[in-house]
């Protein structure tokens, strides 16, 4: 048997080819299967092939269409009507902001001043008309108390206490102060926020929200390893090959040794059940056969095969037949 001829590796190019073009057919699929139209009480989800586009791999340079899809959404006759006068409505709304908030650039243009004289006089009236009366109070229980003790007018202790009432009613007024001030505040800031406000909730208008369809969950097709069917057969090829070279390095180490031990008869006429099993490497069949003089099956050339591709290692016995002398045959060397 001659060498065999080892199976060439697949294309590195051709299976990255194979296993992509496989991969973007898959996810096609799947897009269409995962995306069914839909009919819901709110309306209906289509999904309609709209054009296409092609895409060029930088690696193989294989080109691919790839489908775009466009999404329609239709509502229902009812919620239409909903969303036209919704829309109408916020059309009205942003109308009027807009209309509305041409004032703002003058209007913030004018520094924000928080004073508030008017609420501030007015609170201080009311505070005073119930602070004044309690402070008057505790002046005469004051100069009660410091009577029954003794304490006369002109005296030190008689002027440190009524010192520290008059800080007792001076802090009250400060605070009646303070209090005022705060609200007068609060309240011109309200003023000049309303304006804004007003324009910012106009603006905020509802929106009809598009119908919600229900989830839906598409078949899967798997993706087939071209790659590794590819380079499975390789694997099977290999396996072949290497089965033959074993089969073809017995034959050719049966064939060595009897190149190195003898001349043998190997004339075609001296030999039946003659089955042809192989090569050598120089292309000369190998035969399995027996002499019909009788004995096992052996391994070998024939003379005549020889005779045409080495004729020096033919001999030419006296009976007439013909011997061939391995070592010659087989290019081993004297």
């Amino acid at each position: 048997m001659g060498k065999p001829k080892a199976p060439t590796p697949p294309d590195p190019k051709e299976t990255s080819a194979a296993s992509t073009g496989t991969n973007i057919s898959t996810a096609i699929a799947n897009s269409w299967l995962n995306n069914a139209n839909q009919v819901t009480p709110d309306g209906t989800i289509t999904y309609t092939k709209s054009g296409e586009e092609k895409i060029t791999d930088p690696y193989t340079g294989k080109t691919y269409t790839i489908p775009k899809t466009t999404v329609t959404t239709q509502l229902s006759a009812a919620q239409q009507a909903i969303k036209d006068q919704t829309d109408k409505a916020q059309l009205n709304l942003g109308t009027l902001a807009n209309n509305q908030s041409s004032f703002l650039n003058s209007y913030m243009a004018k520094p924000f001043d928080g004073s508030n004289e008017a609420v501030e006089g007015r609170l201080m009236e009311l505070g005073r008309k119930r602070l004044d009366p309690l402070l008057a109070q505790q002046q005469d229980q004051l100069t009660t108390r410091l009577a029954n003790q003794g304490i006369m007018p002109g005296s030190a202790a008689y002027d440190r206490a009524m010192a520290q009432q008059g800080q007792s009613a001076n802090d009250a007024y400060n605070q009646l102060l303070l209090s005022g001030r705060g609200q007068a505040f609060a309240e011109a800031q309200a003023v000049r926020n309303q304006p804004i406000n007003e324009i910012t909730a106009l603006l905020s208008g509802s929106q009809v929200s598009a119908p919600k369809a229900q989830g839906y969950t598409g078949s899967t097709i798997p993706t087939t390893d071209n790659a590794g069917l590819i380079n499975e057969n390789f694997n099977q090829k290999m396996n072949i090959y290497n089965q033959q070279m074993a089969q073809s390095q017995g034959l050719l180490g049966g064939l060595f040794g009897l190149g190195t031990n003898l001349i043998k008869a190997s004339d075609r006429r001296l030999k039946t059940d003659v089955e042809r099993v192989g090569k050598t490497h120089d292309g000369q069949p190998i035969y399995a056969y027996r002499y019909r003089a009788g004995g096992p099956m052996q391994l070998g050339l024939m003379a005549q095969d020889v005779e045409k591709k080495h004729p020096g290692a033919v001999i030419d016995t006296p009976s007439g037949f013909k011997a061939v002398d391995y070592r010659k045959a087989l290019s081993l060397g004297a």
